[in-house]
């Protein structure tokens, strides 16, 4: 969050914000008033995502944080209930009493500091349809990645759809006045020259399954070629056309100037089209 609030510091147009935040490790009244802050300093462009958290190599690590589900609870219920006290936080309401010693009262005590506004920018990293739903009782917006934790045997993009869609019909059902958000993430690689097709000219072009928490896997390819050929097959991109936000992931290991021209590219040649 420092690094948040030193962006919205030094910007002013921008959304600024984060993938996900794993609420498994979090502490949701510190995580309240690090996101309040940020978004104060940053005149309301806070764009936060958060989750249960994906499978990781460490075993049971958030307990290592002092973070233990309660008994006959899983680590997916303890982070749903760290995300809820988290909302309730940027709320306002109260999570605490005075003390009647010190204030003559005994009256609930929000979190400080507020941001009022902020509870409409949380999106919420959904790994499935059932997920998406609860998204939108949440009243969160939905945030989709590349990877869907279930499969049914179509291709990514239109079980990404699926979800999408589900999540609307929840959001109208659950009666949220507000337009809701939706963002899909895409891994687009343009090739320009011999450097980039080294790099990303062998990868494949194609969907792929595997075994993850327990289950198959359905993992969305990634978007390799010439610009032309990836602004067609990006408008072909049944959940991209449905999304209004797409996260575009970056090959980061290559460093900023890279990706400072991969970018570049895509916002010249690809994403227009």
């Amino acid at each position: 969050f420092a690094l948040l609030s030193a962006l919205g510091a030094r910007t002013s147009r921008i959304e600024i914000g984060t993938g996900v935040i794993d609420m498994r490790y979090e502490n949701p009244l510190y995580l309240a008033e690090d996101a309040a802050a940020a978004d104060l300093i940053s005149e309301g462009r806070l764009q936060l995502g958060i989750s249960r958290g994906s499978p990781e190599t460490a075993l049971k690590g958030y307990e290592s944080f002092g973070h233990v589900p309660r008994d006959g609870e899983t680590d997916a219920d303890m982070a749903r209930e760290h995300a809820e006290l988290f909302l309730h936080a940027i709320d306002g309401a109260g999570v605490t009493m005075s003390d009647p010693k010190m204030t003559g009262q005994s009256v609930p005590l929000p979190v400080m500091p507020q941001s009022p506004g902020l509870r409409d920018r949380i999106w919420w990293g959904s790994g499935t349809r059932a997920t998406g739903e609860w998204t939108a009782k949440q009243g969160l917006n939905l945030m989709s990645s590349t990877l869907l934790t279930e499969d049914t045997g179509v291709p990514f993009d239109e079980l990404q759809l699926e979800q999408i869609q589900r999540f609307r019909a929840a959001w109208t059902e659950a009666g949220w006045e507000r337009e809701p958000r939706v963002s899909v993430s895409r891994s687009v690689l343009p090739i320009l020259d011999a450097q980039d097709r080294a790099y990303f000219g062998e990868r494949s072009g194609e969907d792929q399954l595997g075994h993850l928490d327990g289950g198959i896997a359905r993992f969305g390819k990634s978007y390799v070629g010439e610009p032309d050929v990836l602004a067609a097959e990006l408008a072909a991109d049944v959940a991209v056309r449905e999304a209004d936000t797409v996260l575009l992931t970056v090959p980061n290991q290559l460093g900023v100037a890279y990706n400072a021209r991969l970018l570049g590219a895509l916002a010249e040649h690809v994403l227009p089209a």
